[in-house]
């Protein structure tokens, strides 16, 4: 079997703050293969741009990797430099952001700045680059790209310029991908487009890619496997029909129970109760058992371990130790009918 793209090994990462240290990555243990697409899914300050972005060495001065190891492609990156890692981004691994307004030059042609990125990573002749940024604006389905190619951003809309950032972001064929919350400020049929885009081309070159979202349906429509945070941890991982199908975290069955099309189904929406912990002073056992109504005592007392629930599904709880008394998810969805029941 090939060495994993993305390999991280009990990665923690903090933030210096006038309060004290939040610890805002906690033992994160990961892989992500050639070719894969791994949706990592939780609420908003889980640690899910923070996991990346440390990957990405992206994170504020402040930010510091407490312990663990992160590997690219083969190579530790833990502890490179500024200067190493510019030769580790755009070549090995590359990132799309929400709002692509905020990565595009809106003074410059969009062709420019995809020739730019080209030229920054290989030694090319400007016409060599140019040909290849319109090849790359052909490949994120970039209509008429001769026209478009001297085209300020101004000029696109949302989710075309949204192609274009993934056009930057694929001009040095990177082996990684990570789209942070990238179809989030999209409409629904915009955001279904970018999604087959990606899934297309993830066929075409063989990228893996990280997809971090709030949206479980588009989580569903793309993911091979579903990592689920909470509070810095992965605390359930699986194939996408695992995670969706079969479920076994209370927080993934929490997440699911609060999605609209539940609600639809059983005239009620169903949001998690209370508020995730401050990373300030993390609890000392699950940091999901205030707002669990399934905890068991050892919850509050002890982190509970990865347990495996088969080869490729594992999921951080107490409640698949073999002596926690047998409890059924609230909610599950049936395999085929993309319907919810209660149980």
């Amino acid at each position: 079997m090939s060495e994993p793209v993305l390999e991280l090994k009990d990665l923690a990462v903090s933030f210096r703050t006038p309060k004290g240290e939040v610890e805002a990555v906690r033992g994160v243990d990961l892989a992500v293969n050639e070719g894969e697409i791994l949706c990592l899914v939780g609420e908003s300050g889980c640690g899910k741009t923070v996991l990346c972005q440390s990957v990405m060495h992206l994170l504020p001065k402040y930010s510091f990797v407490k312990h663990g190891s992160m590997s690219v492609c083969g190579e530790d990156i833990t502890h490179y430099s500024e200067r190493q890692m510019r030769h580790i981004r755009g070549r090995n691994c590359s990132m799309v952001f929400q709002d692509p307004l905020t990565t595009l030059n809106p003074t410059i042609p969009i062709g420019k700045q995809i020739m730019e990125a080209i030229r920054k990573q290989e030694k090319v002749s400007r016409e060599e680059a140019s040909d290849r940024a319109m090849e790359l604006l052909d490949l994120v389905g970039i209509e008429g790209a001769a026209h478009r190619f001297s085209l300020q951003p101004h000029f696109f809309s949302g989710g075309m310029r949204q192609r274009c950032v993934l056009a930057i972001a694929l001009a040095s064929n990177p082996k990684l991908l990570f789209a942070d919350e990238a179809t989030t400020a999209l409409d629904v049929t915009v955001e279904a487009k970018i999604l087959d885009l990606l899934r297309e081309i993830r066929q075409k070159t063989g990228i893996a890619i990280v997809f971090i979202s709030h949206d479980l349906g588009a989580v569903a429509r793309i993911a091979d496997r579903v990592a689920v945070m909470y509070a810095g941890r992965i605390v359930e991982i699986g194939t996408a029909d695992e995670i969706f199908y079969d479920p076994r975290h209370p927080y993934t069955w929490g997440l699911l129970s609060s999605l609209p099309a539940l609600a639809a189904e059983s005239g009620e929406l169903r949001p998690i109760p209370g508020m995730p912990p401050s990373l300030l002073d993390p609890p000392p056992g699950d940091a999901f058992a205030e707002r669990n109504e399934y905890a068991l005592a050892i919850d509050y007392e002890k982190m509970p371990p990865m347990f495996p629930v088969s080869d490729t599904h594992f999921a951080a709880t107490w409640l698949l130790d073999p002596r926690a008394p047998r409890v059924e998810p609230p909610i599950r969805l049936k395999a085929g009918s993309g319907k919810w029941t209660k149980t």
